[in-house]
C-alpha cells in the first residue's frame, strides 16, 4: 500500500510516523529543505508514555511532484486555506483510482478536494490524535483519541475498508460513519470550543477545562454552533456537546491546540473556517453569534499585529 501523507506539520508527522511501520509512507511537504532533512534523518517522535523514537520515512517536495506517482491514497493533514493547492498536489500522485482523505479542521474541506478529484474519490474524515510540533521533523504526540472516516457510496466504503484496517494497525483506533456532516461539526464543535481560546491565553488544552473561566466562554462558543448546526439541518451525534469538548480537552491535557501553534510561530491560523465559520452560517440563519464572532476578530487581530507585539 502506498500512501502520500500531503502537509509535513504536526498533524502530518505524526501519522507519517504512526503509519511508516506499516506501509509505504512518502511525506510531501512544501520546502526541499524539509523534505531532505525527513528523508535522511527521519521523524523523530516524542510517544505518549514519554518515549522517543527515530521513524525512517521518505519525503518528497512540492516542486518535485511528479506526474505518475500513482499512490494509492493522499491523506491531507494541510491547514484548510492550503486545502485547494493539496487538492492539485494529490491529484496528480495519485493513480486514476487513488482516493484521497481529508482530517483537515473546519468547513468546506472535502468540497474544495473535490474540485480536483471529484466527490466518489474524495473522503471526509476526523481525528482526536494530537500533535505538537516541536521543530520541522520533530512532534509530540500529545493526545490518543478515536479517528472515523465518513464513506459515501459503495464505492468508497470499499476503497476506505483497508485504509481503516492500516490505521487500526498502526495503533490509530479508526472506526466509519455514514453521517458526513454530523461528523465534521462533531469536529468542528471542539475545535470551536478550544482552539480560538487557547490560542488568545496561550496555554495548553487542559488548562481551558480546569479554569471555571474559560470553561463559562468554552460552553458560550459551542452552544452558539450547536444552535447553527440544527439550523443547517445537522444532527450532532452527541446529546450532550460541550461535556465531549471537555472531555477532549482532558484527554489532550498537554497539547498546544493547532491555532495556539499558529500563532506562536506567526503563521495565519484556520479561525475563519472554524469561529469564523459558525458567525458566517449565524448571519445566514439569523442566530446570534457573538462568542464566536468576538473570537474570530481577535484571533485576526492577533495575526495583523504579530510583528509589533511585545514579549
Amino acid at each position: 500500500m502506498d500512501v502520500v501523507v500531503i502537509g509535513a506539520g504536526a498533524m502530518g508527522c505524526l501519522f507519517g510516523a504512526l503509519l511508516a511501520p506499516h506501509a509505504k509512507i512518502t511525506l510531501c511537504c512544501r520546502h526541499e529543505q524539509l523534505a531532505h532533512t525527513l528523508s535522511t534523518r527521519g521523524i523523530f517522535l516524542h510517544g505518549l508514555e514519554g518515549g522517543l523514537q527515530r521513524v525512517p520515512v521518505h519525503a518528497i517536495s512540492t516542486d518535485k511532484v511528479l506526474e505518475g506517482e500513482n499512490f494509492d491514497y493522499a491523506i491531507i493533514c494541510t491547514k484548510a486555506h492550503a486545502g485547494s493547492a493539496a487538492a492539485a498536489i494529490a491529484q496528480a500522485l495519485l493513480r486514476p483510482d487513488g482516493l484521497a482523505l481529508t482530517l483537515q479542521n473546519g468547513l468546506g474541506n472535502r468540497e474544495r478536494l473535490a474540485e480536483h478529484l471529484g466527490l466518489e474519490r474524495s473522503l471526509v474524515g476526523i481525528t482526536s490524535q494530537a500533535a505538537t510540533l516541536l521543530e520541522p521533523g520533530q512532534v509530540r504526540h500529545a493526545g490518543a483519541g478515536d479517528t472515523v472516516l465518513a464513506p459515501d457510496g459503495g464505492q468508497q466504503w470499499r476503497q476506505a475498508l483497508p485504509l481503516v484496517a492500516l490505521f487500526n494497525s498502526a495503533g490509530i483506533s479508526t472506526t466509519v460513519t455514514d453521517d458526513s456532516q454530523g461528523l465534521i461539526w462533531s469536529k468542528l464543535l471542539v475545535n470551536v470550543g478550544i482552539n480560538a481560546l487557547a490560542a488568545l491565553l496561550r496555554v495548553p488544552n487542559g488548562v481551558l477545562a480546569n479554569e471555571p473561566v474559560c470553561r463559562t466562554i468554552m460552553a458560550q462558543a459551542v452552544e452558539e454552533a450547536v444552535q447553527v448546526a440544527q439550523a443547517s439541518g445537522v444532527e450532532l451525534p452527541y446529546e450532550k456537546p460541550f461535556e465531549h469538548v471537555l472531555e477532549l480537552c482532558v484527554q489532550t491535557a498537554a497539547n498546544r491546540a493547532s491555532t495556539l501553534q499558529d500563532i506562536l510561530r506567526q503563521a495565519p491560523t484556520e479561525v475563519e473556517v472554524i469561529n469564523g465559520a459558525v458567525a458566517a452560517l449565524g448571519v445566514q440563519y439569523t442566530i446570534p453569534t457573538p462568542v464566536n464572532s468576538t473570537l474570530t476578530q481577535l484571533i485576526k487581530a492577533l495575526e495583523a499585529t504579530a510583528s509589533e507585539r511585545v514579549a
